[in-house]
């Protein structure tokens, strides 16, 4: 769980627009493989690369007037300039780019997406795309419409598989997209229904795709790594593809490293290895499923560059279980006031990363 990114926005009410910070038994199936295979350490690693879900908050509502897209094209930040410094410079092939719902619908639920604003962030998916990593598309609403939950009083479950039927038809033939189907669903009374939830998007997925996709599936409890394996994944278990297999479905996991597990504390104060990613990869292994965790992060401090180093070598000795990571993160956050800035600065030509990001996130194939 992090600070929800309207709160921070309301926070910094008083700031320029541009200075507004956010913030089995081990199987291991073959069509897993959407970037080339590392030669050590996890499938995947990188950051997020936020700004078109500014304005959004836990409450499933999203004021679409305060994203920040980072874009120079769009007035923003070059977060292409970004993904292309921490591919070639760091070794990186994942970018999660999280979006707000109502964005791509312009505020109508069960409509179509809409053309002028999908075609801004589709920017970000091409500038992501060219770079050669894989690319998650995540809708960042916390399982709800404005403060509504998804099959239980809100949205239908028709309504969230259409939305993700047309995105699956936008991007059909592009491999290394990857559909992460919801940020952080949170106080969901029904996980049987959330996981109705979710089975009815994948379906909906599968039905209008071309290739066969990642797809991640979110828990409860903020999708925590903790509450996984007794909370959300009995029930998630249950999702499948049509033909009954579970190919290309992963469990999106996160986990912060601050003494509440916020997100929103420059110290840590836990890997998360005893309490969180050694129990979950136990469960992971038991049912023969895998996992990808596409929020951790930390302050640039002494004591996030230690839990979050040694968090990123437990996962990086488990990949039979563990796909990789996705630190949060870089994109249109100022990286002078965002406590868990992972934005490089440039000068010149040159970029410079966070602290952390250079402590912790290392291409392990090539080290």
């Amino acid at each position: 769980m992090k600070l929800s990114i309207a709160a921070l926005v309301t926070a910094a009410s008083a700031l320029p627009q541009a200075d507004l910070s956010s913030r089995s038994n081990a199987i291991v199936h073959s069509r897993l493989s959407q970037s080339p295979k590392r030669a050590a350490g996890v499938q995947y690693f990188g950051v997020n690369i936020a700004g078109f879900d500014f304005g959004c908050g836990t409450d499933g509502t999203c004021t679409t007037t305060k994203i920040y897209p980072p874009l120079t094209s769009l007035g923003g930040p070059d977060g292409a300039g970004q993904m292309s410094h921490f591919v070639n410079d760091k070794g990186m092939n994942i970018f999660r780019l999280p979006v707000g719902w109502q964005y791509l619908l312009n505020n109508q639920l069960g409509g179509s997406l809409d053309s002028g604003n999908i075609q801004k962030y589709d920017q970000l998916v091409q500038a992501c795309l060219s770079t050669g990593a894989s690319c998650i598309i995540d809708i960042h609403n916390y399982a709800r419409w404005n403060g509504q939950i998804i099959g239980q009083g809100g949205p239908t479950n028709d309504q969230f598989a259409n939305t993700w039927s047309q995105l699956a038809t936008k991007y059909a033939s592009e491999s290394k997209v990857i559909f992460g189907l919801m940020n952080e669903p949170h106080d969901v009374p029904d996980i049987n229904a959330w996981a109705d939830s979710v089975q009815a998007a994948v379906t909906a997925i599968r039905a209008a795709e071309s290739t066969q996709h990642m797809i991640l599936l979110p828990g409860n409890d903020w999708t925590s790594a903790a509450a996984f394996p007794t909370n959300s994944g009995p029930a998630l278990l249950k999702v499948t593809n049509p033909d009954g297999t579970t190919d290309n479905l992963i469990f999106d996991v996160h986990k912060y490293s601050d003494s509440d597990n916020s997100g929103t504390h420059t110290d840590c104060t836990t890997d998360n290895i005893s309490g969180a990613f050694a129990p979950l990869a136990d469960w992971l292994r038991a049912n023969g499923r895998q996992a990808l965790n596409t929020e951790m992060g930390g302050g640039n401090t002494a004591s996030c560059e230690q839990y979050i180093c040694s968090q990123i070598q437990y996962m990086n000795a488990n990949t039979d279980v563990y796909l990789g990571y996705v630190g949060w993160s870089a994109g249109s956050f100022d990286p002078t006031t965002y406590e868990l800035s992972e934005v490089p600065t440039k000068n010149g030509n040159s970029w410079t990363d966070s602290a952390l990001v250079q402590a912790c996130f290392t291409d392990t194939a090539s080290s």
